[in-house]
């Protein structure tokens, strides 16, 4: 008995060594306050800064082209705690450098010299410049992101037609850029003008599939921005060849049924008067049709929601007609937005940018297998028929405005 209790005492006390020992603490950990998070990366064309010139001028940079400027954006401890402790109009939460070159990886290790160790282990955001994305192979300019697993995968990716770097500034007081943009693609329940999200790992999809795509572009003026448009990107070559307004993106949306809300804005026929109509629900069908070596295509798309503002007086929404209006006022908006932006993808643009050669792949792959070599040109050529049906269910507590 006493030597059963001896084994017991001795297991007990090894256990407790053994949980001591686990709570030292990680030999590899680096203190916070050491460290500088990168939460943010725009990508822009080389532009040496004023420091820069001034260490080639003085012989003491290294040998590199400048044909690249990373500007990558950092949030300290020691800045958010200054933030909090002097909080005024001009204070920002965050701090900026850039540097230029022709190596991504380089350009990074260059900060060593400069700056506490970066880590990008929390990057929410890279912007790439229009400028940067018609000159160069996305493939390329992502090659080192993608291979190194400092960086998230689900790391949002967006372009910008102008300044990459002004979309990571703001004039708002604790602010912080990146997680603004990061924020604002939480509206595509409010509108159809904001693209589902592509991070990098569905970068790297897309890139390797060699299939055109569009890339959310995002404005900035005096440290405002805006989501406006999309860069196309074709497929063959990974660089962006044109661009979609606001109005082209929407097009986009409704012909891939992938929106999850918004607002669609149409005039009444007789009245000239504003209709609006509110989406609840979205879907669509892309169902191609082959028939021989001719390809075609049907689209259907299905929409419900609610009359959530008009202007038409007499509006009648307890009559039935009075509906029926406002649903086919609505539906030949649509049916402009799907015609206008079917006319740049295949006449302008020459690319397929809202899958019609997926469904094609999906429903008849032996088809898809002899066309896929050269599909942006034979998408080119293939006629698109589309259906619209709108159905209002609401309209508020609002009848009658004029008896």
């Amino acid at each position: 008995m006493k030597q059963s209790h001896n084994k017991i005492k001795t297991l007990f006390i090894t256990l407790s060594v053994i949980l001591i020992l686990s709570l030292t603490g990680c030999w590899s950990s680096h203190e916070i306050e050491e460290q500088s998070l990168g939460i943010g990366v725009a990508f822009d064309k080389g532009k040496e800064s004023f420091i820069e010139k001034e260490l080639d001028e003085q012989g003491e940079g290294y040998f590199k082209k400048n044909l690249i400027t990373l500007t990558y954006q950092l949030i300290t401890p020691q800045v958010a705690s200054s933030t909090t402790k002097q909080a005024g109009p001009q204070q920002k939460s965050y701090v900026n450098v850039s540097e230029t070159g022709d190596s991504i990886l380089q350009m990074a290790r260059e900060l060593s010299l400069e700056r506490p160790p970066l880590t990008g282990h929390h990057l929410k955001v890279i912007v790439i410049s229009e400028k940067l994305a018609k000159s160069y192979d996305l493939e390329q300019l992502f090659d080192q992101d993608l291979r190194d697993n400092d960086f998230r995968p689900s790391c949002l990716v967006l372009t910008s037609k102008g300044s990459a770097s002004n979309t990571l500034e703001t004039k708002t007081a604790g602010e912080i850029p990146a997680f603004r943009l990061l924020r604002i693609v939480e509206n595509t329940y409010r509108t159809t003008r904001i693209l589902p999200p592509l991070p990098l790992i569905k970068l790297e999809a897309k890139l390797k599939s060699e299939s055109s795509f569009l890339l959310q572009n995002v404005l900035s003026v005096n440290g405002e921005v805006k989501f406006t448009g999309a860069a196309v990107i074709k497929g063959k070559t990974h660089k962006m060849t044109g661009f979609l307004n606001e109005d082209e993106l929407e097009g986009v949306t409704w012909i891939t049924g992938k929106g999850k809300g918004g607002v669609l804005k149409s005039y009444d026929k007789e009245t000239g008067q504003l209709i609006l109509y509110e989406i609840e629900s979205m879907k669509s069908r892309i169902k191609p049709r082959v028939k021989g070596n001719n390809i075609s295509f049907d689209v259907t798309i299905e929409s419900e929601g609610r009359l959530a503002e008009t202007w038409v007086i007499p509006g009648d929404t307890f009559k039935n007609e009075f509906l029926k209006k406002a649903e086919k006022s609505s539906e030949k908006e649509v049916k402009r937005l799907v015609r206008n932006v079917l006319e740049k993808m295949q006449k302008e643009y020459q690319v397929d940018v809202a899958g019609f050669g997926n469904q094609l792949r999906i429903k008849n792959p032996k088809v898809w297998k002899k066309v896929k070599k050269n599909w942006d040109q034979t998408f080119s050529k293939t006629p698109i028929n589309y259906h619209v049906k709108l159905t209002i269910n609401d309209y508020g507590t609002s009848g009658s405005s004029k008896k």
